[in-house]
This record gives C-alpha cells, structure tokens and sequence, in this order.
C-alpha cells in the first residue's frame, strides 16, 4: 500500500450518472451522509427513501462475513434471494431516481432485473465508503504484488500458460506450461477461468451433475474500450467516471443493445497530465460488445507473448467502432476528435487472450436472485489439494477477487484459525 500511488477521487461525485440529452449529472458522493445530501439536491422529495437505500444497503452487507474480514459463514435466504429490480422499486416510485441508483451497475455486467441485491449493495457499498483511482493505472497494483511475493521468496513465472494437469491418483502433483516447462507442489491455487479449468482437470474427474452446472452458466458480456491519447492541454480532467445511457430505461438490461445504435451506453473516464494536471492526458472509454460480433476472429490469438495479426478486416471493424464511440462522446465534449493524439482499442478477443475469460466476458457469469447457489461455487474442489479462487468463482470483479482470497486462504488454513490470525491482526492495528 505504501507503494502504491493513488488519488482519491471526488468526494461529492466519484461516479456520475447521465442520461440522453439530460444535461444534468447525477453525483454518486462518498460517504452515506453526503451520497444523500449530494442526491437529495436533485431529488429534494426523496431524502428518506434515499436514508432507506443507504440503510439496506449497509444492513446486507452486513450478512456476509468474508466482506467484512471475519465472521461466521451464515447466508441468509432472504437476502441471497432479494431481487435488484424489485427492491429499488420499493425503495422509490420515481423512475429517474431508480435509474441514477443503478446508474454505476456496469460495475456488475449491467443486468439490474435478474440479478440479486446482494451483488448490487456490495459493489455500491464499497464505492461510498472509499473511492480511489490508480494514478498510473491498474497494472501497478500486480507489479508491486509480484514485486512483494518475490521479497517473501515466491517465484513468479510470467508469460506461462498452464497448458496440462498432472495426476497421481487423486492428487494433482504437477502442471506443464504451453513452453514444455513441469512445476511440482503440494498445494495448487487455480484463478484460471472457471470452464477453462474443467478441461484442464478432465470432464472423467468431476462429478457429471457439477459440469453440468457450471456449462450451463450464462457468461456476462464483454466489452469494446476505446484509449485516446490526448494533445497536450486541450481537454479538462475530470476526477470522477461518468456512466452515460441514452435512455432512462436502459440501466435495467444495459448490456442488451442494438448493433446499430451502438454505443447506447458507455463509461467514460479520465488521467491527469503529469505536468499539468488540471487537464487530462488520456481518456478511456468502454461499452458493452457480445462475443458474437467477433466471433468471425475466434480462432486468432494476439498478445505480447504471442503476437499474431487478426488481419485488415478486423482493424477496419475495430476503427469503426472507435469513431462511433468518438461520436457519442463528442456530444458530451464537443470538438473531441480534433484533441486526439492517438486512438488504441480493445475487443472481447484482447479480453479473452489476455484474461483467459470465456468468450471474453467482464467478470464471470450471469447470477441471478430466482437461484443464487447456481452459480456458488466451494474453494475446496474434488481433487484433495486444488484450490479455487478469482473472480469467476461466486463474487465478480475486482472486489470478488478480494472476497473470494479470504475464502480460499480460510478453506488451506481452517476458517477459526484464519479468523484468529485476522483478528489478532485489526486489534493490533487498532493499537497502532
């Protein structure tokens, strides 16, 4: 952390929420107490419902245990079940505040009718207890985590696929890498995409009734991001992410849209200059994509590690969509194009190739509050010392990945001693 250079992002409004033509911008503030003063000023009459929302939302978070570092496993029916769509409607019967609620929910795929609050609050929550951006990007944060591990004695082994699995009897005690090279443990943690795992393990070692589950899980879609690199002082930095729909009605099932309309909605965010910071560097902005609108190019890999071209048609459809995104932006901020340096874009096969996600989905798989144990799966497999964790294992993103780490840390170490360490440790810091 101490390495890690972040910048708090605007307390009044780290998210915004805008819709069509609407030139009003919907803050999402940090902190309960200011996110309803912030919004109270748009929506004077609905102060209480906003106290409400806020109380719920705090009240399930509560209900999971991992979320909040320590705690007994106890899910509550009632909340696993809890629908998104049917909450916020009780919450409040105006229709534009129900869409400035949900206004952020790309942070979970975009699908506000199926899937359950729980996902929705837990996502929310965390934004208004504390909202950051990483100064020089996400990439610094697995940089300094390797950096770490190499000062504890890890080896990190990059640009090494694991290609097979290696068993005795029951055991897993080996894996080969795409470059031939065999690695032997005791123990193995897999953040490898889920269905890519099951063929690495073997449909013949996993029970039929699991396989059938996890194929028959809905992946969430993916995405198209446009990078434009900026002119120097040419456009002013904002310090908040703005989620834009061209309708109201669009936040319920924002990942649905019509190829010819697109983008209908996008998150558009912004970096400082160095040198200049009250302008912006760099923008980047990223719509929702199916896999099927690339599925012409599935068969073709291209990374850093593995470089091979997709072809001109690919390139064409790819700047195609850049100067749609450019067009929709420039209604936001005119004169857009003539301050872009230079333009980079990523596809639902960058995902893929680089993530490893199927058909390059966001974060894992549709869940949904009609059966929220569908999609639940144990850190502890079949196989005796494989482990699961990552973000295609029960909670998404980012911060699935920081819940699900506590869960398989408690299944390798035993849930009371993990709980003890943890702690030992927040009453040591609360001396501190």
């Amino acid at each position: 952390m101490d390495d890690l250079e972040l910048q708090k992002m605007d307390e009044n409004g780290y998210d915004k929420i805008t819709f069509g033509d609407d030139e009003i911008e919907y803050p999402h503030a940090q902190g309960y107490e200011n996110f309803v003063v912030q919004l109270s000023k748009c929506f004077p009459e609905e102060r209480e419902n906003l106290e409400d929302y806020c109380e719920e939302i705090q009240r399930v978070c509560n209900h999971f245990p991992r979320y909040n570092v320590i705690g007994k496993d106890s899910y509550s029916e009632e909340i696993l079940h809890l629908n998104t769509k049917r909450f916020i409607e009780s919450i409040t019967q105006n229709k534009k505040l129900q869409s400035v609620l949900l206004g952020s929910n790309f942070l979970y795929a975009g699908d506000s009718e199926n899937i359950p609050f729980y996902v929705h609050a837990l996502t929310v929550n965390s934004y208004i207890q504390s909202a950051y951006k990483c100064v020089k990007g996400g990439s610094q944060i697995s940089k300094l985590l390797i950096r770490k591990l190499r000062e504890y004695g890890a080896d990190v082994h990059k640009h090494s696929e694991v290609s097979e699995f290696i068993f005795n009897d029951n055991v897993l005690s080996s894996v080969k890498t795409k470059s031939g090279k065999e690695y032997f443990a005791k123990q193995f943690i897999s953040n490898i995409e889920i269905r890519s795992l099951t063929r690495l393990i073997g449909e013949e070692r996993l029970k039929k009734s699991f396989l059938n589950r996890v194929l028959s899980w809905e992946p969430v879609s993916s995405c198209f991001s446009v990078y434009l690199v900026l002119k120097p002082q040419t456009i002013s930095n904002f310090n908040y992410n703005i989620y834009h729909y061209s309708s109201d009605e669009l936040v319920w099932n924002a990942y649905r849209y019509d190829e010819k309309s697109w983008p209908e909605t996008y998150m558009l965010s912004s970096t400082p200059s160095k040198h200049h910071s009250e302008f912006a560097e760099s923008l980047t902005a990223i719509s929702y994509m199916d896999f099927d609108e690339v599925k012409v190019w599935e068969t073709t890999v291209n990374t850093v590690a593995e470089e091979h071209e997709r072809g001109k048609r690919y390139e064409k459809f790819k700047l195609e969509k850049a100067e749609k995104m450019i067009d929709a932006l420039e209604k936001k901020i005119p004169d857009l194009r003539d301050s872009i340096k230079n333009i980079y874009t990523s596809s639902p096969l960058s995902y893929r190739d680089y993530i490893g996600s199927f058909d390059g989905n966001m974060y894992g798989y549709m869940k949904s509050s009609e059966n929220p144990l569908k999609t639940m799966v144990s850190p502890r497999t079949k196989i005796d010392n494989l482990f699961l964790t990552g973000q295609s294992v029960n909670m998404h993103g980012i911060l699935g990945c920081t819940i699900g780490a506590f869960n398989t840390c408690a299944e390798i170490l035993g849930k009371e001693k993990l709980d003890e360490r943890l702690t030992q440790m927040i009453k040591n810091n609360n001396e501190i």
